[in-house]
């Protein structure tokens, strides 16, 4: 039996899959439905000294499961949050028996007040965004924070920021973990259909990039920001499965943040991962989280030699070639015949060990290995 349950900040996750802050956790209710849902932990969507100005429309669809979004932090002002969200979040988080973290922002005048008011609240953790400050900015509000609550606080950083491992060295002596990342951009993207429209409300267009396509450059930043502190990091972009889920432990985080999957999937989604992951540690012969926290960080956390020579060669498994014909398609220097229903050869002199093929494979039956041990 698989244990996904962790201890993190002096509070017990029922598993690793928790909300990150986004219209998914956009009210008391929306906070029940995450529970409801399987969620390990809950966290509300992140409120500042007054209501966003959101423009309309503010979602959109790219791709099968990511978004672009103008969404910016709560629409509903403070003051709801205190006098009604939060004692329902608080309420149904006592009634699972979860943890709730609740996500805050930007500057150190809006934490100076709305910090303590969280910890008076009765919430357990406090995440603050850093995504709309700069460096200078930055530190003076970790302080600030670190100054007027007691309670455990996580820092969500943003891509832009540039070496997210400088920054998780600045703020490391203020806060008790990290979350990477918040969304990506600006972007953009444009209906052809219709005239050569805006999806978008904001001023040209423009939006932040969430889910699926943002995964490996959260993947990347988790890992940079483990490789420099012993803190809890929650990986946050892009999971929609199981597999997500370990692919950021292995990278160093402790848990992961899910808000694109649950406003596309719905709020089942927390749930169905957590048990995805469990199934994944099972066939893999783990029983535990720990076993697979930090596999990559600790295998590449210096890097790796560099290989600019053809040192190797493509090699196809005869026994699990399904003569499908997928990697001869991709195949760019034509190195790879495969025709239907035969098993796939390789011309080892013209392989350039580029990989490809073995990503594609769906029957997992090619691999790199060194030229001199093919055979």
């Amino acid at each position: 039996m698989v244990d996904l349950s962790l201890h993190l900040w002096g509070h017990t996750f029922r598993n690793p899959v928790i909300p990150a802050a986004g219209p998914n956790v956009g009210s008391g209710r929306m906070v029940r439905r995450a529970a409801e849902g399987g969620a390990g932990g809950l966290l509300t969507k992140t409120i500042s000294s007054r209501a966003a100005p959101v423009p309309h429309p503010n979602m959109v669809r790219f791709g099968t499961m990511g978004m672009l979004n103008t969404e910016l932090w709560s629409e509903l002002p403070p003051e709801v949050w205190f006098q009604k969200e939060y004692n329902e979040a608080i309420a149904v988080a006592r009634e699972y028996g979860l943890p709730l973290i609740a996500s805050v922002g930007y500057s150190a005048e809006d934490l100076a007040v709305l910090g303590p008011r969280l910890q008076d609240k009765g919430v357990d953790i406090i995440e603050f965004s850093v995504h709309y400050l700069d460096a200078e900015r930055l530190i003076e509000t970790a302080q600030l924070l670190r100054e007027v609550v007691t309670l455990p606080i996580i820092a969500k950083l943003s891509p832009h920021l540039g070496d997210l491992g400088a920054f998780v060295r600045l703020l490391d002596p203020y806060v008790d973990g990290f979350a990477c990342i918040n969304s990506f951009g600006p972007t953009l993207s444009i209906d052809i259909e219709h005239g050569g429209e805006a999806f978008l409300g904001s001023k040209f267009g423009y939006g932040w990039m969430s889910g699926a396509p943002l995964k490996p450059l959260a993947v990347r930043s988790v890992f940079e920001a483990a490789r420099v502190t012993e803190k809890p990091i929650i990986g946050v972009g892009g999971v929609t499965r199981g597999e997500d889920v370990i692919e950021f432990l292995m990278a160093g985080a402790s848990m992961v943040g899910v808000c694109t999957a649950a406003i596309l999937r719905g709020p089942e989604i927390y749930g169905k991962i957590a048990a995805e992951t469990a199934r994944w540690l099972e066939e893999h012969g783990y029983s535990s989280l720990q076993e697979v926290k930090g596999k990559f960080l600790e295998k590449y956390r210096n890097g790796q030699r560099v290989v600019t020579t053809l040192e190797q060669v493509a090699v196809v498994d005869e026994a699990r070639c399904k003569g499908c014909g997928v990697c001869e398609r991709v195949c760019q220097y034509d190195a790879l015949r495969s025709p239907q229903k035969q098993i796939a050869q390789v011309d080892a002199d013209l392989c350039a060990a580029c990989g490809l093929c073995v990503s594609v494979c769906p029957h997992d039956a090619l691999s790199l290995r060194m030229r001199w041990e093919k055979n």
